[in-house]
């Protein structure tokens, strides 16, 4: 029998060990309408069926949690896109102070009209490059993405931002502790991988978490 997405949300988020309010499954109801209606004329995502974008969007977003420590922090999601895995984070850990740094502005169109449609707060779209940002004083506890960065080139891109003793955190393929073998990265502290599956799926995937 094929699931309706509202349960395809709520046993995702069960199989992450949360417990969903109703307020969070109808967030998530309403961003995956909002997401699909706008793709058709801005191209957010190259998914387009229901279960696609709550588990390769939604679902993979909040694998990130594993990663983010506790308490109001300030987050930031570095070409946050169509919004993940900054939105899918801020609905369930209300309490962050999120940013979303995307340039494009249709993206960005797209990022403030779910944030408003959503009723969050504290949460804010910059309309920006990461690099675009480094001087200006922003900083903040964790920098998040999913963006096609390598691991380096985000570090190293996101640094200015991110404050000392921090975290950059990202997800990258079953090939990561070759990456980073590879690579040396000036000014880190610490480099922790975790290996977990995508709700639904099974999927590995790693989320890889530096601390500055």
């Amino acid at each position: 029998m094929i699931k309706k997405p509202d349960e395809l949300i709520r046993d995702g988020l069960v199989e992450l060990g949360l417990i969903p309010s109703k307020e969070q499954i109808n967030a998530f109801m309403v961003y995956l309408s909002e997401l699909k209606k706008w793709n058709k004329a801005y191209n957010l995502t190259g998914l387009r069926k229901d279960e696609d974008i709550i588990i390769k969007h939604f679902l993979d977003s909040l694998l990130y949690l594993k990663a983010i420590p506790d308490g109001k922090i300030k987050v930031t999601d570095v070409g946050s896109g169509a919004g993940v895995p900054g939105i899918p984070i801020k609905i369930i850990r209300p309490e962050i102070e999120m940013y979303l740094i995307e340039p494009s502005r249709k993206k960005t169109a797209f990022l403030r009209h779910i944030i408003k449609q959503l009723g969050l707060k504290k949460i804010e779209v910059i309309e920006k490059r990461i690099e675009e940002i480094q001087e200006s004083g922003f900083s903040v506890d964790v920098a998040v993405t999913r963006a096609l960065f390598n691991i380096k080139d985000f570090v190293k891109k996101a640094s200015p931002v991110v404050r000392e003793g921090g975290y950059f955190i990202l997800s990258k393929g079953p090939k990561v502790k070759e990456e980073l073998s590879k690579i040396k990265i000036k000014r880190i502290k610490d480099i922790t991988i975790f290996e977990l599956s995508l709700p639904l799926v099974n999927t590995k995937r790693f989320i890889v978490m530096i601390e500055k």
